[in-house]
């Protein structure tokens, strides 16, 4: 019999063993060929307004595909090969060398990814379409999305699990080669002891999980990020990560040991599932931990991502709250612009002439703004009538009343606006011939003209302005040597999301006239729903790759528990210990794994999101409930796999051992 022959009676005999190594191929062959057809898909890429930062990001976010779903099977291949210790050692016994097990590795490999490909593409090939119409469904494009099955992702996938073949034949080579025969037959033999635990470490993972929490809960507005960051930063990190730790290696040890000497230990069938965990902690520590961990990292990656596509759709109107504006040029030029909005598609809602007054800011402009890099140099004054005309086109509720030297700053995008009370009112000067001081009663989260935009670089700076009283704004429009009167056309257009080509045509103008102000919807809105679309779905497929290695890492997980504890449920079964109980001892037993990474996982991410993203964009209304419902939707897949690792461990320990 040839070693080819060998494989094949090998892969039908165990087929079970194979099923979730197979099970775990196919899906990493779907996700992959799925993601990398979208490149390649024609109805795509003809949908898209920025094709080239498409191609990239979706290239970028390949390879991130690429190396999560190496590091997946490689992952999956490593409990695999310690599941078959003891057939190498038959193997070897037999008077195998360890080159001729390598290739009968390498020939299994290759059934399996054959069968892996073949199945994945065909079934990446159909859920290509729909994942498509999702992603153009999410950029909100009504394009139809034909079926195909891209050669070049075809091949990029035949590829990757070829180089993965031989990856495994390496590593299962190295392993053999390494491990004595008497070693490989005594594998499952080997049992782990039970971790000695104390109150003390036990109690220290719980404070250090509760003082990153305090710190976390504390607000990037609070002492400990504002004056110490990197330091908040290490404790926080190292907070959670030896605090997860210490939790699983000692602070669970420990609480098993105080049910262990409790009064009711010996009722019911405590003593059944609490004996088995107190000998696994030693073994199951690192998984708990790195399964926390990367629950919160999935939930995190998902609730931030969805919240950036949630407040791309308000966010660019924020940013960008006119449709086209421009600073005014000669009356020729102006008119010219103006015939071509009116003989374009998009049908004019309003047009308003405006004027305000540029002078030099004297104070601090962290006293206006928090980001002064990304404002203009000179702060833009303009009158409360004028502002409260322009929030009367918009529809907006932020009308403003001022008198004397009040003024209202406009800080759109910022993380703390906030209103003065009489007496705590911060000035702030200006140079507009004489020095002249203003009183901020208010800074709003709010754009008056919006970032300066290009179609090409999308937002390049924002105007800082100032609303002032307009019997402050009628002392000052007289001008002076540090100030400059400057007109603005605000236009208001239907359809403006799709004004791309007529903005370009008005940006190419303007732009004649150096230093001249010009900003458009059109300009940024493609790019940032696209882009954040993109992000979006990318988050989604690298979590769904995730949530299937966080199933793998369980289910072999317990596929090598229940194997090695065939014979103690056995000689249960034999004292008279029936299914319904030793179903009970199983749910328990599983719960304790499963449920402390789970309420860990979620509360990690819910404080983070909710102190340092939710926190930020108080503005936008649902985003709780959405965070929440992401939450929830990872608890339901947990409990999916909770249920489902239960009946796979009961139905190996119903085995004769």
């Amino acid at each position: 019999m040839s070693l080819f022959d060998l494989t094949v009676r090998n892969v039908k005999r165990n087929f079970r063993l194979y099923s979730i190594y197979l099970f775990s191929m196919i899906i990493g062959v779907i996700i992959q060929f799925t993601f990398s057809s979208l490149m390649y898909n024609g109805d795509i890429m003809d949908a898209l307004q920025n094709r080239d930062n498409f191609r990239n990001g979706v290239a970028i976010a390949s390879v991130v595909v690429f190396l999560f779903i190496i590091f997946f099977i490689l992952y999956a291949n490593s409990f695999f090969m310690k599941q078959r210790k003891k057939e190498f050692g038959m193997y070897l016994l037999h008077g195998l060398s360890e080159r001729q097990i390598t290739i009968m590795v390498f020939y299994e490999t290759l059934i399996l990814s054959t069968i892996s490909l073949v199945t994945g593409v065909l079934l990446g090939g159909l859920l290509s379409k729909l994942f498509g119409m999702l992603l153009l469904r999410l950029m909100q494009y009504d394009q139809v999305i034909s079926l195909s099955f891209p050669v070049q992702s075809i091949l990029s996938t035949a590829g990757l699990f070829l180089l993965l073949a031989v990856i495994i034949s390496v590593q299962s080579h190295i392993m053999v080669n390494r491990v004595q025969l008497m070693e490989l037959f005594h594998a499952k033999q080997k049992a782990d002891k039970p971790v000695r635990v104390s109150a003390v470490p036990a109690l220290l993972s719980v404070l250090m999980l509760v003082l990153s929490f305090a710190v976390i809960s504390s607000g990037k507005g609070s002492v400990f990020w504002q004056d110490y960051p990197a330091w908040s930063m290490i404790g926080v990190t190292g907070g959670i990560l030896g605090g997860t730790y210490l939790f699983f290696r000692q602070f669970a040890g420990w609480l098993l040991q105080r049910l262990s000497r409790s009064r009711k230990y010996h009722e019911g069938n405590t003593v059944l599932w609490t004996s088995s965990l107190r000998f696994q902690i030693r073994g199951n520590t690192l998984n708990l931990t790195f399964i926390t961990l990367f629950s919160a990292v999935i939930m995190m990656l998902m609730c931030f991502m969805t919240i950036n596509y949630k407040v791309q759709f308000d966010a660019v109107g924020r940013n960008l709250p006119n449709d086209i504006a421009f600073q005014s040029l000669d009356q020729q030029t102006n008119s010219r612009i103006d015939g071509m909005i009116r003989d374009s598609d998009h049908e004019i809602r309003f047009h308003l002439t405006q004027e305000g007054v540029a002078v030099t800011p004297v104070s601090d402009m962290h006293t206006l703004v928090e980001n002064p890099e990304y404002y203009s140099a000179d702060v833009l004054l303009v009158a409360e009538h004028t502002y409260n005309e322009l929030i009367a086109q918009r529809g907006d509720d932020e009308v403003v009343e001022l008198q004397g030297n009040e003024a209202v700053g406009l800080a759109q995008g910022s993380d703390f606006p906030r209103v003065y009370g009489a007496g705590e009112q911060p000035e702030f000067t200006v140079q507009a011939g004489a020095e002249t001081v203003f009183k901020l009663a208010e800074i709003k989260d709010y754009a008056y003209l919006g970032w300066a935009s290009d179609p090409v670089r999308s937002m390049v700076y924002k105007p800082a302005v100032l609303i002032i009283s307009d019997e402050a704004y009628g002392q000052l429009s007289g001008g002076g040597a540090d100030a400059e009167l400057r007109t603005f056309e605000i236009y208001g257009l239907h359809n403006a999301r799709n004004a791309e080509a007529l903005s370009k045509e008005i940006h190419a103008i303007v732009t004649q006239t150096p230093g001249a102000y010009y900003s458009s919807f059109a300009d940024v809105y493609s790019k940032q729903i696209e882009s954040s679309s993109l992000m979006l779905f990318a988050s989604g497929f690298l979590s769904l790759i995730a949530v299937f290695a966080l199933a793998s890492i369980i289910y072999f997980k317990q596929l090598r528990e229940a194997t090695d504890e065939r014979l103690q449920y056995s000689i249960l079964r034999k004292i008279g210990v029936g299914s319904r109980q030793l179903k009970q001892v199983i749910r328990k037993q599983l719960v304790f794994v499963f449920l402390p990474p789970l309420l860990l996982g979620i509360t990690y991410s819910w404080f983070i999101i909710k102190y340092y993203i939710l926190d930020s964009v108080a503005g936008y209304s649902g985003l709780t409930a959405m965070v929440w419902g992401i939450m929830g939707v990872y608890f339901l897949i947990y409990l999916l796999l909770y249920h489902s690792s239960t009946n796979l461990y009961y139905k190996i320990v119903s085995e004769n051992p």
